[in-house]
């Protein structure tokens, strides 16, 4: 190889690994810190044996450690689908609005493909796919898809459709479809979390899509505020007005129960519970008051961390440039851990083969541990990921701009 060439590779490299810089590096330190927090409930289906009785959130038998366990991660998946608006946005800055849509589109397409046939096998390591839960990925799929054409509405629209969808879906809430015929499974999709047993074959509608597609449109909206050019300095007032004004909207309608969540709050055993009732929003599908505390303190995050990362948030943030990688990854590793640890305590592999949700597995009864486990598994978990993670980030950032296919993934 000659000189010259040698030149010119090394160039494209330090070219490749300086498009770091133009990175937003608030967008992607959030967007890894709720990767991390994310699966610590994921680290919870898979080894906390109470998983298997009850749900965290049932105030009748849960307690305040499991319950808080369970409520910070109600932050991952709404900020996940409203960063992914804003990264659609930013992606499109230097696109045709025809190419945007044709990458939402496919890519896509592509999410729900991977929540079908990758997510499902790797947390039921079953390849029958006799079992299917649909969750974020899916739901961020199709909120993509929807948003190929969102985009070609003018944007005070887009922002409006935002949020209709999202403060006013539960208006729907007393809307109910009956029986497993396909009218109820269509409206499943759209506003219901239920189950249907389709053939051999079992789905689970874990993430009903109106407000999800609600989110990203205006996750897409937002994505303007970091646009270039944009003032800083004004942006993060913005963020900072909304986010407390999204936090004052939830405690106002929370407190008198006015509107935004079926599951209303009231007075429990001690203040601490009710404290936990007044919290207890609900997510499937996500109700305006779980929308409002959730993305309140998401916008008010990414105003305070528009600065220089340091060492640790610039190893958070590794996660969140290589969010899909991560999930996968960490999906995977956690089920293997957890079928390690059935063997070790006396249950068979094929226990950890799944045909329907882990909780409802007969041969696992009396599977589990305790939280404490729990979150040194999850400690443990980070830890073993962020190398992976660091290499992936090195790789992607140095082939991003020859390897079309990194876009997608």
């Amino acid at each position: 190889m000659s000189t010259v060439t040698l030149v010119k590779v090394k160039g494209a490299s330090t070219a490749a690994l300086n498009t770091k810089s133009k990175r937003i590096e608030s967008i992607d330190l959030l967007r890894g810190t709720v990767m991390i927090i994310m699966a610590l409930d994921h680290v919870r289906d898979y080894f906390h044996s109470d998983a298997f009785l009850y749900e965290p959130t049932d105030l009748a038998l849960t307690n305040v450690p499991l319950f808080l366990t369970r409520f910070i991660t109600h932050y991952c998946a709404p900020i996940f689908v409203f960063l992914a608006g804003a990264s659609a946005y930013l992606y499109g800055a230097k696109k045709s609005r025809k190419e945007l849509s044709f990458f939402l589109l496919t890519r896509g397409i592509w999410l729900v493909l991977v929540e079908l046939f990758i997510v499902s096998l790797f947390r039921t390591f079953n390849p029958t796919y006799i079992y299917s839960n649909l969750q974020v990925i899916w739901a961020i799929g199709i909120s993509m898809i929807a948003l190929a054409a969102i985009i070609y509405m003018k944007r005070g629209f887009i922002l409006c459709l935002g949020i209709v969808l999202m403060a006013g879906h539960n208006l729907l809430d007393n809307v109910h479809v009956p029986g497993d015929n396909m009218l109820s499974f269509l409206w499943a999709l759209l506003h219901e979390m239920k189950q249907f047993t389709i053939g051999h074959f079992l789905i689970r509608i874990h993430y009903p899509l109106l407000p999800w597609i609600g989110i990203m449109a205006t996750g897409y909206y937002f994505g303007y505020l970091y646009s270039r050019g944009y003032n800083s300095v004004k942006r993060n007032k913005t963020l900072l007005c909304l986010g407390s004004g999204a936090i004052m909207l939830f405690l106002i309608l929370r407190s008198f129960n006015l509107y935004g969540d079926a599951a209303h709050w009231s007075i429990q055993k001690d203040n601490v519970f009710t404290l936990l009732s007044f919290l207890n929003v609900s997510k499937y599908p996500p109700s305006f008051l779980y929308i409002l505390v959730t993305l309140g303190p998401a916008l008010i995050f990414l105003a305070l961390a528009e600065k220089p990362l340091n060492v640790i948030t610039e190893k958070i943030a590794i996660f969140g440039r290589v969010a899909m990688f991560y999930y996968l990854a960490h999906i995977l590793l956690i089920h293997v851990l957890a079928t390690i640890s059935a063997v070790i305590l006396g249950y068979k592999f094929s226990d950890m083969v799944l045909s329907t949700s882990l909780t409802n597995a007969a041969g696992l009864k009396g599977y589990g541990f305790n939280l404490t486990f729990v979150y040194n598994v999850w400690i443990a978990l980070i830890l073993l990921l962020y190398p992976l993670c660091k290499r992936f980030d090195e790789y992607k950032r140095r082939h991003q701009s020859i390897k079309w296919w990194l876009s997608y993934f």
